[in-house]
């Protein structure tokens, strides 16, 4: 192995050796201790420290990094006090998870690392974002993130490179090649020669280098950081190397030919690198031995605090309140001054108000920057805010959503719009897998709106018309907002913004340009989980949001003779239960009006906790209401029969007669 120290001096040579040696050392304790039955798992990244020490110390302190589960020099290189590190390897609360999370699935803003999910892909969208927000604040700085050549498979590997290049963001995506994805060798992975290959694709900068060599790590990061600061750009960097164990201890290594194995020994990146500086003269066997006692008893010391630090025991009161990032609803009234305008109007308003109140806001979407998006609800933004701030996106939901939370994490607020709903399935994962679970695993928010231009009855077919609440109120960590009024879309999407909890914002498509009301023209806010009682009777509840309020209503104009209390829900999570018991235990009757299809929807959790709570208020079974169990279909006959509509008058008559 040929090593160039460059202009390194003999103090940067020892430094990095120590760097070296402190995750290795580490490992070796742990793998004891595995043995020994004193801890679950591990993720050896024996054999491939050279990659995460170089980049860590080749970059700032304040400089982001997103590591993967053997990237152990990274949270080292970064001084994390140890116990912290075994605490949370233990499930111990001084850990940064509390015990919901192992590994290093987790982020700390403290020493600006961002750990991973299992899912993989997604830290590479995240990492978009980060460095987003760098090069808006201009402050110079770059973002690496690391994956596995098995990773390179999946398509947020592909969206967040895209992204990165055509915005010219300053990410270096580190590919550790370490010859196997869990057992499956490269070969079954990919047909190209190198995975550096791949950034031609995407007009990105690429670079092989020797991931067992630190001096060709750490001085190659040094050049290009110091490029990068002047040029800002993507760089796609592989880094060969090798894993000399398997992907978890339990794995193994028989799946690897004993050949491959030996070869990969001889290149050791700390055998090779202690021989050279012993050759060199920098480095003594003295020294050597001193800088392993020092760090073994560094290891000893800080396991001991763990292993007396107390386990961790069960706070329900802590549980359920970490899922959500604390947030002080704050109260903006209303203004004399209105004006009538309708929903996609009022939408529209609250995204320029909020824009114009939050200078770190950014919006981001498919077409939505001169064009004005699909439904032309940012039609001028890009005239009053720019570009920077007004962000039209490739075709790639994940990786957008992905750097939506990227943004947040530093320091920025994000509004994604869906082109439709629909396509939201194509940015599921990070949703309700990264920021849904976020503030829960690691106390950090996710500061996002995403905002779901959905339903029925434009006859646009199964892929332009679902409303698919449910897939996200099942979620925890999401909140959930549906409004059928002007009023309420402006105020509750001025709030959502404001929350920095991430907010599921639907919005129907046929009230965009159908509903008018008198709107206050000034901003101002409305807090979540209040219901709004649009009606009030004593024979019957009716509960509804979105598009099925309006059916509701129009359904009751014509029987004057039903007392309706007429609930809109307008946001599913939080939920207004109050509201709804108050409603029920007075009229005795409910029923549940959704536009979703019925199984698994939000009206069947009603109707449960409904009878759960207020059985013997009820004269009558809780009905529901909602659409076929189809997908949705094109010609308006079959859209008229598939949607509920109809039949809500026909089953309200019933229940009244129950």
């Amino acid at each position: 192995m040929n090593f160039d120290r460059k202009e390194l001096s003999n103090l940067q040579l020892l430094d990095l050796y120590k760097r070296l040696l402190k995750p290795r050392l580490i490992e070796e304790k742990m793998l004891i201790l595995l043995r020994q039955g004193k801890v679950s798992k591990w993720f050896s990244g024996i054999g491939q420290e050279a990659i995460s020490v170089g980049i860590t110390a080749a970059l700032d302190q304040d400089e982001y990094i997103l590591p993967m589960h053997r990237n152990l020099g990274v949270f080292t290189g970064r001084d994390i006090p140890l116990h912290r590190l075994f605490s949370q390897w233990q499930g111990k609360k001084s850990g940064f998870t509390k015990g919901r999370d192992r590994s290093f699935h987790f982020g700390t803003q403290e020493f600006k690392i961002i750990g991973m999910i299992s899912h993989l892909g997604p830290q590479m969208g995240v990492a978009d974002g980060i460095a987003l927000a760098n090069k808006l604040k201009q402050n110079g700085k770059v973002t690496a993130v690391f994956t596995g050549e098995g990773a390179t498979s999946e398509g947020d590997f592909h969206e967040a490179l895209n992204i990165a290049a055509v915005w010219e963001l300053p990410v270096l995506f580190v590919i550790e090649n370490n010859g196997y994805g869990l057992s499956t060798p490269t070969n079954e992975q990919y047909r190209c020669e190198n995975l550096a290959d791949k950034g031609i694709g995407y007009g990105m900068e690429s670079h092989i280098i020797d991931g067992n060599n630190i001096l060709e790590v750490y001085t190659k990061i040094a050049e290009l950081k110091a490029s990068m600061v002047a040029n800002p750009r993507p760089v796609l960097l592989e880094f060969k190397t090798f894993r000399m164990r398997g992907h978890e201890e339990a794995s193994g290594t028989k799946y690897v030919p004993q050949e491959l194995m030996d070869m990969w020994a001889i290149k050791d990146p700390i055998a090779n690198y202690r021989d050279y500086l012993m050759t060199v003269g920098v480095l003594s066997e003295e020294m050597d031995a001193e800088f392993k006692a020092n760090i073994k008893t560094e290891i000893d010391e800080h396991w001991a605090i763990t292993v007396a630090e107390p386990e961790c025991e069960a706070n329900l009161e802590e549980e359920l309140n970490d899922v959500y990032e604390p947030y002080d609803f704050e109260a903006f009234e209303p203004g004399a001054e209105k004006e009538n305008i309708r929903v996609i109007d009022a939408i529209s308003s609250a995204l320029r108000q909020s824009m114009e109140r939050h200078e770190n806001l950014v919006i981001m979407g498919q077409d939505i920057a001169e064009y004005g998006g699909a439904f032309k609800i940012t039609d001028g933004f890009v005239a009053q805010f720019g570009k920077d701030r007004v962000r039209n996106t490739p075709i790639c939901e994940s990786a957008v959503v992905s750097a939506a939370n990227g943004l947040s994490i530093n320091g920025h607020k994000a509004v994604v719009e869906m082109q439709f709903a629909d396509f939201v399935s194509t940015g599921f994962n990070p949703i309700v897998n990264l920021l849904a679970k976020q503030h829960y695993r690691w106390g950090e928010k996710s500061d996002v709106v995403v905002r779901m231009p959905c339903g029925g009855g434009t006859q646009a077919g199964p892929f332009h018309s679902q409303t698919n609440e449910a897939w996200f109120t099942k979620t925890p960590g999401l909140k959930v907002v549906y409004p059928a009024f002007p009023y309420d879309a402006k105020g509750l999407l001025n709030t959502a913004i404001n929350d920095p909890n991430p907010v599921m914002y639907f919005e129907h498509k046929q009230l965009y340009r159908s509903v008018y009301q008198d709107v206050p023209a000034n901003y101002y806010t409305i807090p979540f989980g209040k219901a709004a009682l649009l009606k009030e009777g004593t024979q019957v509840t009716v509960i509804s949001f979105g598009a099925g309020v309006h059916w509701a209503l129009e359904t009751l104009s014509k029987h004057q003779d039903i007392s309706a209390d007429l609930l809109d829900l307008r946001t599913l999570q939080p939920l207004d239960t109050e509201a709804i018991f108050s409603s029920v235990k007075k009229t005795g009757k409910v029923i549940i009006l959704q536009e979703d299809t019925l199984f698994g929807g939000l009206a069947s959790d009603l109707s449960a906790m409904i009878t759960e709570t207020c059985f013997e208020y009820l004269d009558a079974p809780v009905r529901r209401v909602g659409s076929l169990e189809t997908a949705i279909p094109f010609v308006k006959a079959l859209e008229d029969q598939y949607l509920p509509k109809v039949r809500f008058e026909s089953v309200l008559q019933e229940l009244l007669a129950y």
